[in-house]
């Protein structure tokens, strides 16, 4: 079933939790379940019934807001530590490059639900429409990994009972890698449903990660990374988390070509493989996995990620997501250090980006510069400056 307005009398079997980030079910027993969407039209409200599982809308405000051209590119969403600096667990930082609007967003979402529950993200906009695919993405899709979670716990519900707590905590860590690829084709899906945006040559990388507890679950798609910072003997280790998903790596490529698309690059552009229809010199796109680009979604072109899992430990003590305008000019050991050096943990995204920044204008002066976003988030509360140096 399509998602659809939601009718009176299923409405009364909900009730809304403030600040409306969830809702309480009337079953047997009654769940709390988070809620996908919430879209204000006037003084009206539409709500939304989802065919996975889970029902309403409501994420805050601040997240879904209706005109994605006029919202700002970072959102740092905190109930419990708007105000409260010292509650604040990192720092996002954009900035535009020099090839138009700034098409990348990102999202530092603390408090999410659950206690002490975190979703951060980058996601790096391409094509006529790229800034509006990627704040969407970055507007909707912590809500809906948040219900299709909840969907994959309703469905192995059964199985709990029987578990103990390795195999329960193992289960847990499969649900949250289900819940990753099926919330991604449905934000995908969504995409293709807006009637006014074009986005058969558009869409967005996306590289997320969500904290539960000591459980890291990282998702994926495109170009952006993902970078751990971890401490050893020598000093903080840069860990590398995600893979550059580009049309150039071989089962990327094999897929691609499977589906009949082609691979090859420019000759102005030798280093740099892109995706080409089959019998046309177009669109040329430089990854092989997205969100949108629906010329190319028939010919290899996918909106599943690739989902990880890592358990963190004592010694890891951040992670730095960052869209490729960042990682082209930095390597994952200077971005470790920048955000090691930097003043404070608030201040740590603002030294990767301008540090990318400048090396874009010191080694390409003539050429367009790439937007360039970054989101730190940190695992312990202690100044950057107090880490021993970086092991390169």
């Amino acid at each position: 079933m399509e998602a659809g307005v939601l009718s009176a009398q299923l409405w009364s079997h909900f009730h809304l939790l403030k600040p409306y980030n969830y809702c309480i079910l009337h079953s047997h027993p009654p769940m709390r379940v988070p809620c996908p969407r919430f879209i204000v039209k006037g003084d009206r409200k539409t709500i939304y019934l989802w065919a996975m599982g889970i029902c309403v809308s409501v994420q805050s405000p601040e997240i879904h807001q209706a005109d994605y051209s006029q919202e700002e590119n970072t959102l740092y969403f905190a109930q419990n530590a708007a105000n409260d600096e010292n509650r604040k667990l990192g720092s996002l930082w954009s900035k535009q490059g020099s090839k138009g609007l700034n098409q990348d967003a990102a999202i530092l979402y603390q408090d999410y639900g659950f206690e002490d529950g975190v979703f951060c993200g980058v996601f790096d906009g391409h094509g006529k429409n790229g800034h509006f695919v990627s704040k969407m993405v970055r507007n909707q899709l912590p809500s809906l990994l948040l219900s299709q979670k909840t969907s994959m716990e309703m469905i192995g519900r059964g199985r709990v009972e029987k578990l103990d707590g390795e195999s329960m905590h193992s289960l847990n860590v499969l649900q949250w890698g289900e819940a990753c690829v099926s919330a991604f084709k449905v934000m995908d899906k969504e995409i293709k449903l807006q009637e006014n945006l074009d986005c058969s040559c558009s869409g967005t990388t996306a590289v997320v990660v969500v904290r539960e507890g000591e459980d890291l679950i990282i998702a994926n798609l495109g170009d952006s990374r993902a970078v751990l910072g971890t401490m050893t003997e020598n000093g903080i280790m840069a860990i590398q988390l995600t893979t550059d998903l580009k049309p150039g790596l071989p089962g990327e490529a094999n897929r691609i070509r499977k589906c009949n698309g082609r691979v090859i690059t420019l000759k102005e552009e030798p280093h740099i493989q892109r995706v080409w229809l089959p019998d046309e010199d177009s669109p040329g796109l430089a990854m092989s996995r997205a969100f949108g680009d629906f010329l190319l979604k028939n010919h290899g072109v996918i909106a599943i990620p690739d989902v990880s899992h890592r358990r963190l430990s004592p010694d890891d003590q951040f992670i730095v997501l960052a869209t490729d305008g960042v990682w082209d000019m930095l390597s994952n050991e200077q971005v470790v250090s920048m955000v090691c050096g930097a003043d404070s943990q608030q201040a740590a995204a603002k030294a990767v980006v301008e540090s990318a920044n400048a090396a874009w204008k010191r080694r390409f002066p003539t050429s367009r510069m790439d937007d360039c976003t970054a989101v730190c988030l940190f695992f312990h509360k202690r100044q950057p400056q107090s880490f021993p140096p970086v092991w390169t």
